[in-house]
């Protein structure tokens, strides 16, 4: 028996997340939601087994509804949620998962008390080389992890409720907390409103570690050039995966500094620089929406817990609150704990 669907919001996100559930046969992909007709029209032209309503009411009412995702703004995510989750349905949503955390605290206990999955759309943790990456990680062959630099920079598209560190940069946290299974400590944000009049259009999120690791974000709405890579240095070699890579995605470089234990002049103090090989891995490439929507079905049917759970949701969200409060302070350092 199939996992009925309904998609609320038909806007950006929504139509990709249509697409996928329409794509699996696990799935009935039922109804779509939204008050733009016109968008209604438009997804009822691509798939016309899709029942189109604007009133989400509709949607909580109908018994037959299995599942909800929500894909609205950030603003909305909690109101629809909890109605969702009020009226027995599984959840899924657009990141991040809501803008407060005591929203996301709520929908948790709420999820756990009517014992409903709750899963947050955190894209790359279903990425062939995001995954590539937390093997190549738990299997020492980077050594102890020193550092992490991530760029997520593009030319737009400005969003109107949220800053760009909740739009861009919970990508590259929850790539950096899944590839080393480990939660930052700290955080401290510089942010700059270049061209947006109240929201921080270019970011750099500094995370901290309690093994002494740090993780840089670089997220830009009003960068030429659109770049999305992250470089992974460690004692005995260092990784680059490129997003946009189609040939080259994870690349390992043979390389590492040796720091001489003891100097007594500058000459003695000079590093030594290891270069070797680029090893380029091969990946099994499948389109991580596909492979999350299919997790998500999965987890409805087992019960078990989503890789991108609602907790895994609230961390997120408490690490963009914690951002905030750094901007709003000069970016001082601001603890997790």
């Amino acid at each position: 028996m199939s996992l009925k669907i309904a998609v609320v919001g038909a806007g950006y996100w929504g139509p990709n997340i249509i697409r996928n559930f329409n794509q699996i046969s696990a799935a009935e992909m039922a109804v779509c939601c939204d008050q733009d007709t016109d968008r209604l029209k438009h997804i009822k032209n691509l798939y016309p087994n899709i029942n189109p309503v604007t009133d989400f009411d509709e949607v909580l009412k109908d018994p037959t509804i299995d599942a909800v995702a929500v894909c609205t703004h950030v603003s909305s995510h909690y109101p629809l949620a909890k109605k969702a989750l009020e009226a027995g349905k599984h959840v899924l949503v657009e990141k991040p998962f809501t803008a407060k955390v005591s929203e996301a605290e709520e929908l948790v206990e709420l999820a756990a008390k009517k014992n409903l999955t709750v899963m947050i759309d955190h894209t790359f943790e279903y990425t062939a080389g995001v995954n590539k990456m937390k093997e190549i990680i738990k299997e020492g062959l980077l050594g102890d992890i020193l550092y992490i630099n991530c760029s997520r920079l593009n030319l737009g598209i400005f969003q109107r409720d949220v800053n760009v560190v909740w739009d861009l940069a919970p990508h590259d946290l929850s790539i950096i907390m899944y590839a080393l299974g480990m939660e930052p400590v700290t955080v401290r944000t510089v942010g700059m409103r270049l061209l947006h009049p109240t929201q921080e259009d270019v970011a750099f999120v500094t995370l901290g570690f309690e093994n002494g690791a740090h993780a840089v974000a670089h997220v830009s709405w009003v960068d030429p050039h659109k770049v999305r890579s992250v470089n992974v240095v460690g004692t005995k070699q260092m990784l680059v995966y490129d997003d946009l890579d189609a040939l080259a995605k994870i690349q390992i470089f043979d390389k590492c500094v040796d720091n001489p234990p003891h100097y007594d002049t500058f000459g003695e103090f000079l590093c030594s620089y290891h270069y070797g090989d680029i090893h380029i891995p091969r990946l099994k490439e499948a389109e991580p929406l596909n492979v999350m929507c299919r997790h998500f079905i999965e987890c409805v049917e087992s019960g078990k817990k989503p890789r991108s759970s609602g907790e895994s949701g609230l961390r997120m969200v408490k690490i963009l609150a914690a951002s905030d409060e750094s901007l709003r302070n000069g970016g001082k350092e601001i603890s997790l704990k």
